[in-house]
């Protein structure tokens, strides 16, 4: 039951982190991770150096992991929490004040921040959502006492195993269910299942991409084929409409025409289309020579 608090405890411990924004200058309290110095720079969420949150009555900043610290009359920086000097600060309505003294209020000046007896909005301090920085405390505060109530019931449950009603209000049975959620186990059965199953993917994936790529190459080899086979036939075409039946028949001799019997040397002849034979030149009588 115990991890059941702490898991939540762990995971929000950092929850209560929150930006401090003079509500005058409009400007964020930045820590200095070199000589503890404050700066008042351009709000930046992620930044360490501008992530405050309270400890108790201290301020601490999460990027030096020093609080803030009231040194000398006027003078603010970041010391060592539990050193000696003011490091906690009373805060009531947006103002900050060393806690146990009466040099003043924190004050956003053009060197950074000092203690003054201002209480105007230069030393008013709040988080970036518009909200008190007194809020935030509260809020710490109030998270402080429910887990310390918690760890409490834990311990109480711890004592009394054997009771059928809790602290808390849950009884045993209900409470063995939900601490079935945070067993704990050995995942290596279950990490080299899906390293198999990862191995069995891939050779079948691997497999599936050889016979998409063998059939796709069996695929153009056949469109390419049927298309040379149809220019082939389109060019054989082509030359049958061109050609005479008789020249494209070369087993078949050319028939030579029968020259007339009654022609005489020298005479030239026409055949006709008709199949009718003439003489070119007409016979001229010896008299007329």
């Amino acid at each position: 039951m115990k991890f059941f608090w702490i898991i939540p405890f762990f995971l929000l411990q950092d929850a209560g982190a929150f930006l401090m924004k003079n509500a005058k200058v409009k400007l964020c309290l930045q820590a200095s991770p070199m000589n503890g110095n404050l700066l008042l720079e351009d709000c930046n969420p992620e930044s360490d150096f501008q992530d405050w949150s309270w400890q108790g009555d201290s301020l601490m900043n999460h990027g030096t992991q020093s609080c803030l610290s009231a040194v000398g009359a006027d003078r603010v920086q970041t010391s060592l929490c539990g050193s000696r000097g003011y490091t906690s600060w009373d805060c009531l309505n947006s103002l900050l004040s060393p806690l146990g003294s009466s040099q003043g209020y924190l004050v956003a000046n053009k060197k950074g921040v000092a203690l003054s007896s201002v209480t105007g909005l230069k030393a008013r301090w709040q988080d970036v959502a518009g909200r008190s920085v007194c809020e935030e405390k509260a809020a710490e505060a109030e998270q402080d006492r429910y887990f310390a109530a918690a760890l409490a019931s834990t311990h109480v449950y711890d004592h009394t195993a054997g009771n059928a009603t809790l602290v808390l209000g849950i009884n045993q049975e209900e409470l063995e269910e939900l601490l079935w959620f945070f067993r704990r186990e050995d995942p290596s059965v279950w990490n080299y299942s899906i390293l198999v199953l990862s191995f069995v993917a891939m050779i079948l994936g691997l497999f599936l991409l050889s016979i998409n790529i063998v059939r796709n190459r069996k695929r153009k080899i056949y469109v390419f084929r049927e298309a040379v086979q149809t220019t082939q036939q389109a060019e054989l075409e082509a030359k049958q409409a061109l050609m005479p039946l008789q020249e494209n028949s070369p087993d078949e001799p050319r028939k030579q025409e029968p020259v007339p019997q009654d022609q005489r040397l020298g005479e030239v002849v026409v055949q006709w289309k008709d199949g009718t034979v003439t003489s070119l030149y007409a016979e001229s009588s010896e008299d007329a020579l």
